[in-house]
């Protein structure tokens, strides 16, 4: 989590727009509506259905200054409306946000999350869209909608993971999340592999075609160091990426469920697979790192 989070001014929500393509529709649906502009000196807008996270701007040394924004690249030809961003970027920093009522009483909120670049620029925004009963009755393997949003407020990726049992002994109790960019529209899913000892995944395309593979290690467990998930080929002679859960400080890991995250991945890969690598690293989160401490 950044520093300076905590101290963040929550200010109430702005009504959005659910972008879902007509039946029948085709190509890519036009941007979405953005959110009303915020006050000069103000940082961006927050997730549909969430507090707007204002971050104060001042100019006289020593003064806290705002969360910098990654500028907006061109668009290339046939790129869903605000991918653009992963274009010039091999790298994303996901950032868990501290929600002070889990950490005080236990009570599972929607979680929320800040993803950089390697520089430290903001690109996008995330929030869980789920409701109290799902989040607190079914915890880590509950089914979730995670709206992602761009600096200008717009939702430009969805993530949809269903309710599905967890057990390592039933292959049809695999995990699974789809992909949406821009919101309706899907690129590619995540799918579990069965093995009886690995956290293994498939990344696939639209047309549920095989593209990737993703392993982990046999115990998802470490002291003081990162844990990583490489990304491979389709015949696994190949690491072409990883996604790694970073060792975030012995308070936090014991007390806290709140995880910081990197991916990695080829600077020229295909912008669907790399918010497909997005949605993998959400997936894995919520399955192997989201308990919340003391349970």
């Amino acid at each position: 989590m950044s520093p300076g989070l905590a101290d963040v001014q929550m200010n109430p929500p702005h009504p959005g727009t659910n972008l879902t393509g007509p039946p029948g529709h085709i190509g890519y649906p036009g941007p979405q509506a953005g959110y009303a502009v915020p006050p000069p000196g103000y940082a961006s807008p927050g997730p549909v259905g969430f507090p707007v996270q204002h971050q104060p701007v001042t100019g006289h040394p020593g003064a806290p200054t705002q969360v910098p924004w990654m500028p907006a690249p061109l668009p290339p030809l046939n790129c869903p409306p605000g991918l653009e961003y992963l274009t010039q970027i091999d790298q994303l920093l996901i950032h868990q946000q501290i929600e002070l009522l889990e950490v005080l009483i236990g009570f599972e909120t929607n979680n929320k999350y800040e993803i950089k670049n390697s520089l430290g620029q903001r690109i996008y925004f995330a929030a869980e869209d789920t409701d109290c009963c799902t989040r607190n009755c079914c915890g880590p393997s509950r089914p979730f909608t995670m709206r992602i949003l761009d600096n200008m407020g717009r939702e430009v990726i969805t993530l949809e993971r269903p309710l599905r049992c967890t057990s390592c002994c039933f292959p049809c109790c695999l995990q699974e999340i789809e992909i949406q960019a821009p919101p309706g529209v899907p690129v590619g899913y995540v799918t579990q592999t069965w093995h009886p000892c690995l956290p293994k995944f498939t990344i696939q395309n639209e047309r549920r075609e095989d593209v990737l593979r993703i392993s982990g290690p046999c115990v998802i467990c470490s002291c003081c160091a990162d844990i990583d998930f490489e990304v491979k080929s389709l015949d696994d002679k190949y690491v072409v990426g990883k996604i790694s859960k970073h060792w975030t400080g012995l308070i936090k890991e014991l007390f806290t469920d709140v995880d910081n995250f990197g991916i990695q991945f080829p600077l020229d890969l295909d912008v669907k697979m790399k918010a497909v690598m997005l949605g993998a690293c959400f997936l894995i989160d919520f399955m192997f790192f989201e308990m919340t401490r003391g349970e």
